[in-house]
Order: structure tokens, then C-alpha cells, then sequence
């Protein structure tokens, strides 16, 4: 389609570097430019309404026209539009917020750290476990061990914890001391015949195995997402953090749960961990922290930590790490607000009462022949397509079938996300209500039937 030369297209293709975008396609199909929201749904420039299923990117945990967060975060631009926390000095919203999540996670946190991001929390967890154990005097206590289809972000570090080929490619990541064990999705790393219970005990022992053979000593955390979310959005089988969490203690690993896109009520609990059995260490969080009206990431450690912490400017004086924008006063007090009204709305109880019927509109689903697996928890899911259903084969990935079933379900009004394997992932804002959910649902039907006639032919 062709564009004047100062359109948005056209300015967008000339100017525009985007993230996590085929770069190559962009220049041939170009931008598709959102210009407002409303409830659950955005409006593209020529004003065509869609359910934006994904809220946004996990984020959007309160839709898009919440007036409470706009008035927040316009009180706070004219109280006081910037002020920083290095070196002694604070702002007010920082210090509530901090305090409001000390108080409200269910794990013993004692402090909190803030970032701009989910990638830079994880970053950050990867220099304050090194950080920890030089000052506790165990220099050689370092790796980390992730999951292969995990997402844990994009910095250089962040991108070494993360489990997927997409984030390595030609980025000379993993840096060393980054380890990764199998994924725990059974559908496809299940070997025949294995019971659920058997798949757990293979990838503990898996666990173990590795632990003792880089030796205990040197292998300083674990990192997961309670629910593996940006890599296909797999539940973990029962059983299988109730089995890690003591061979993690009996050698001294830290657990990282990197609650990015499962915190804040997206599986039902507060925190996924808090629906999952996870006792965690450090936590990880950002996305619906704020529900994605600024941008603003935490990270959460115990008070032993924190006194390893203190332990070290003992030693070394200022504790050097943070960003310009750690706490920084607009974020904060939009992200406290949002807390708010999760307490005053009573988010959790909604989640609670709105998930059955999400849950049970995902999996009949796994009836329509093009899909493998529905899987998901709370308000989070996905279904998988495949070639072969009996055989769990997906589709030649050069034939890119997720990404077009993601663009036929825009023609029926509901943007999605294509994840690997032809994964289509559906996260929808925590406001849906139920009638929602039954037009988010017939819609990806929709969308599955028309990829059924071009891909359910044999060729």
C-alpha cells in the first residue's frame, strides 16, 4: 500500500528502529498504528476496534482508559515530575510502594529495588547474586541455571537466562555461567509413556544431576517464571516445584521467581507463586506492576540478603548499582494506584470468578483439528497448532501458521501474539468480563476455521 511521503507508514519506515519485529518484512508490509483505547479494546488510525487479547504485552492488566491512573500520574507530574533516590535522598510514592509490596506478597520479602523494565529486574537479579556471594566470601558460587523456553529478558544478561534461540541468535549469548535444564512442558518433552509424575522425577533428577556435576559450590540460583509465559505459556505439572524447592535449599540456591508477566493476579493468586507453591527468595516483577500505564520494574529480596548488601558498603562504602530512574516519582505513583484499585475492585475476586469460563472456552479448543494442546491457568492461556494431532507434530515453521491465524483473528476483531511452535498465547486485560471472553473466544474460533481451510488441506 502506498503512502505520503510524511504519513505515519511512511515516517514510521523511514526513521522507526523497531523491537522484536521481522525487520526485513517491516519494510514490506509496514506499521499498523494505534491511536487510542478503550476498556478491553484499541482503535487503529482508521478506526477499527479490536479486543487487544494479549493486553498489549502482558501488561495492560486494567485495559486502556483508566481515568484513576491518569489522575495519578498527573497529580504526581505536578507535585513533583521528577526527583531520583541516589545517595540518601527519596521520593514519597517510591517509599509507599515499597512499603504497600512489603507488606502485601505473601513470600518474607524485607525490601525492594526498582527498575524500568522486567529485563532490567533480571539483570539485576544476575549482579545481586554475584554481589551476595563475593561478600559472603564464595567467589566461585556463581551460575545461574535457567529453563530451555524460558523468558527472562533481553539485556545481555537477561537474554543469557532466557531459554529461547530467537534471543541468542547472533548476540554472542549465553554468556558463560548461565546453564539451562529441560522445559517442563510435557506435551512435547514427556517421553511415551511417562506419567506426570515420572516426567517431574526425570527433570529433578535432571536437576540434581547437573547441580552435582558443576558441583553444588558453584551454582548460585535458579531462576522460573511459575508459569512460563512469552515461551508458550506452560503451567508447570503438579508436583514439579514442590520437588525443586528442597534440592534447592540443601545446596544453598537461591530461587529467583521471575514474576514479570505472572504477577498481580494473572493466574489468580497475587503472584503466580502464590498459585503455584513457591516459597521464593528473590522476586522479579513489572508489567501489570503498573498495568503497563508507565514503565516501572521491582526487584524483592529477603532481609538476609539486604544484609549482605549492607555487609558490602561496610566494606566498600556506596552500593553501585541503580538507574536514573529507580523510583522515579511518576511510575511509582501510578504503580501504587494501580495496587489500589486491584484492593478496591477487588481484581483477585474477579480473576477468580472469570477464569472457570475463560479456561473452559480455551479448552474445547483442543476439539478443533488444528490444535494440539489448550493449556493455562487463571487469565493466562494458549493453544498450540499442529500438522499432525496424533503424532503432537507441529507445522513446518517456514509455513508460519501462528502468525496466520494471529492475522486472521485481527480481521475478526482480536489481536493476539504468535509464540514458538505456531503457539498462539492469550493473556486478555483482567477487566474482561464474561461476555467478553465468549466474543475474545469466538473470535480465535473464527480464526482457527479460516486457517483450517488453508491449512487443513493436503498438499
Amino acid at each position: 500500500m502506498k503512502h505520503t511521503v510524511n504519513s505515519p507508514q511512511a515516517r514510521d519506515l523511514r526513521s522507526h528502529l523497531h523491537p522484536f519485529t521481522n525487520l526485513a518484512a517491516h519494510a514490506e508490509v509496514g506499521p499498523s498504528i494505534f491511536t487510542r483505547g478503550d476498556g478491553i479494546h484499541v482503535f487503529d488510525d482508521a478506526g477499527r476496534g479490536y479486543i487487544e487479547g494479549l493486553a498489549g504485552l502482558w501488561c495492560a492488566s486494567l485495559g486502556f482508559s483508566e481515568d484513576r491512573l491518569v489522575d495519578a500520574a498527573m497529580r504526581q507530574m505536578k507535585a513533583l515530575p521528577f526527583y531520583h533516590n541516589f545517595a540518601h535522598k527519596a521520593v514519597e510514592p517510591a517509599i509507599d510502594l515499597a512499603d504497600y509490596l512489603v507488606n502485601k506478597v505473601a513470600a518474607p520479602m524485607g525490601k525492594v529495588f526498582f527498575t524500568n523494565s522486567g529485563s532490567e529486574a533480571n539483570d539485576t537479579q544476575v549482579k545481586l547474586v554475584r554481589y551476595y556471594n563475593n561478600i559472603l566470601g564464595r567467589p566461585q558460587k556463581k551460575k545461574i541455571i535457567a529453563r530451555r523456553g524460558a523468558y527472562h529478558g533481553i539485556t545481555l544478561a537477561a537474554a543469557s537466562l532466557t531459554g529461547l534461540q530467537y534471543s541468542h541468535n547472533a548476540f554472542d549469548v549465553p554468556l558463560p555461567g548461565f546453564l539451562h535444564v529441560t522445559c517442563p512442558h510435557a506435551y512435547h518433552f514427556a517421553k511415551d509413556g511417562e506419567s506426570e509424575a515420572e516426567f517431574v522425577a526425570r527433570l529433578v533428577s535432571e536437576l540434581e544431576q547437573l547441580i552435582e556435576t558443576e558441583g553444588p559450590e558453584t551454582i548460585a540460583a535458579f531462576i522460573a517464571e511459575p508459569v512460563m509465559g512469552a515461551g508458550g505459556v506452560f503451567p508447570p505439572p503438579k508436583g514439579y516445584f514442590e520437588a525443586i524447592q528442597p534440592l534447592l535449599r540443601q545446596h544453598d540456591i537461591l530461587f529467583i521467581a521471575d514474576e514479570v508477566i505472572t504477577g498481580f493476579y494473572r493466574t489468580g493468586g497475587m503472584l503466580g507463586s502464590d498459585t503455584c507453591g513457591i516459597r521464593p527468595d528473590t522476586i522479579s516483577m513489572a508489567k501489570a506492576l503498573s498495568g503497563g500505564y508507565q514503565p516501572i520494574g521491582a526487584v524483592m529480596i529477603t532481609d538476609e540478603i539486604h544484609e549482605a548488601l549492607v555487609e558490602g558498603s561496610r566494606r566498600f562504602g556506596l552500593f553501585g548499582h541503580g538507574f536514573t530512574y529507580s523510583g522515579h516519582p511518576v511510575p511509582a505513583a501510578v504503580a501504587l494506584e494501580t495496587q489500589r484499585i486491584y484492593d478496591a475492585d477487588g481484581i483477585g475476586t474477579h480473576v477468580g470468578a472469570i477464569s472457570p469460563r475463560f479456561q473452559a472456552r480455551l479448552r474445547t479448543l483442543e476439539q478443533h483439528p488444528l490444535v494440539g494442546e489448550a493449556r493455562g491457568v487463571g487469565l493466562i492461556g494458549a493453544v498450540e497448532l499442529v500438522e499432525d494431532k496424533a503424532a503432537r507434530r507441529n507445522f513446518d515453521p517456514a509455513r508460519k501458521v501462528g502468525a496466520w491465524v494471529v492475522q486472521a483473528a485481527m480481521e475478526h476483531g482480536l489481536i493476539l501474539r504468535a509464540l514458538m511452535n505456531d503457539t498462539v498465547a492469550i493473556c486478555p486485560p483482567l477487566i474482561i468480563t464474561e461476555p467478553q471472553v465468549d466474543e475474545l473466544f469466538d473470535a480465535l474460533s473464527a480464526a482457527l476455521d479460516d486457517a483450517l481451510a488453508v491449512f487443513g488441506r493436503k498438499e
